[in-house]
């Protein structure tokens, strides 16, 4: 028979397993180390491709500018042959007005408002040479592509410039980026710590170089002795470096041009397979967001972000993209 005592017991029963199951419901777990390492890793993933993009904006930016002041010094020899040419007409025309033999060469003259309706109209005046004609004609085309050539380049180098403004204004998502890593690192150093009941180990010191010979040699020495350098994004040394500035610099030492720019850089290398490997290859890596230089012996040295220093490395560090030989 369903009593007081037996509801009593009911709702006693009930409320126990109410407190033991929403306290369950309601905690949220800390992330494992492992799930914190995966987020730092995804985060240099992101930080190492926005400091690419930066490094390949500075290089288009100044290849736009040589290209500017190319241009420019091309059209000074042309403007300097105007300008004697200008003054030459000029002395025509104060000649005619002078004598009165030609009053419409004065009035051309100083009607002109600017170089190109002054070219526009010399050819009304009888006294100017055929030959002056033919280098005002010159420079008048010239001027002409000239013109059009500065416009495209401007657009280029202002396009640019928005790009590397847009990159910047995002330095500060990055370090923010870059600290909140950092927080995480610091955790997993501890729980790692922690769970040992020590510190962690640190990696033994390198003792010297591989044995590499020729060019490929000259560059693996440049990027041993950059061990322990920090790392700044954008930089190429003398004592920091970014990953392809690294790479950038090594290859640099053995005379072989690379771009600071770890996509650029596989554009310009060979491409390899991993059987074909040796010291001095380039190794490519997370959507050619990350590059290293192959030493041997399945390593690397590369500079990984900015919570470390160039280092050796596992040659599968990251997710690998490819390999290549400059």
């Amino acid at each position: 028979m369903f009593n007081g005592r037996t509801l009593l017991r009911s709702l006693l029963v009930g409320a126990t397993v109410a407190v033991v199951v929403a306290p369950a419901c309601a905690a949220h777990a800390d992330p494992t180390a492992a799930e914190i390492q995966a987020q730092i890793d995804d985060g240099n993933r992101k930080v190492e491709l926005v400091v690419e993009q930066y490094n390949k904006v500075n290089g288009d930016l100044t290849v736009t500018q040589t290209a500017l002041a190319d241009l420019d010094a091309k059209l000074r020899p042309l403007q300097a042959k105007m300008e004697a040419a200008q003054v030459n007409v000029e002395q025509v025309a104060v000649s005619a007005y002078k004598t009165g033999s030609n009053l419409r060469t004065l009035s051309v003259v100083l009607g002109a408002g600017s170089s190109d309706h002054f070219v526009d109209q010399l050819g009304t005046l009888r006294q100017i040479s055929h030959n002056q004609l033919v280098e005002l004609d010159t420079f008048k085309t010239a001027k002409h592509a000239y013109d059009a050539e500065r416009q495209r380049l401007d657009g280029l180098l202002a396009a640019q410039q928005a790009q590397k403004t847009e990159l910047e204004t995002r330095r500060k998502q990055i370090e923010a980026d870059i600290a909140r890593l950092d927080a995480l690192q610091d955790k997993v150093n501890a729980a790692t710590a922690a769970a040992a009941q020590k510190p962690p180990a640190a990696s033994p010191p390198a003792t010297k170089p591989p044995a590499v010979s020729g060019a490929a040699g000259k560059a693996v020495s440049y990027a041993w002795a950059q061990l322990g350098k920090k790392y700044v994004w954008g930089a190429a040394g003398p004592n920091s470096f970014d990953c392809s500035g690294l790479t950038m610099m090594a290859w640099k030492a053995a005379g072989v041009t690379l771009p600071h720019n770890a996509a650029q850089q596989w554009q310009k290398v060979r491409h390899i397979s991993r059987s074909q490997l040796a010291p001095g290859d380039l190794v490519f890596y997370n959507g050619l967001g990350h590059v290293g230089i192959y030493i041997g012996n399945n390593q690397i040295i590369h500079a990984p972000n900015s919570r470390t220093v160039v280092k050796v490395a596992p040659i599968d560090v990251d997710p690998l993209y490819g390999y290549g030989r400059p």
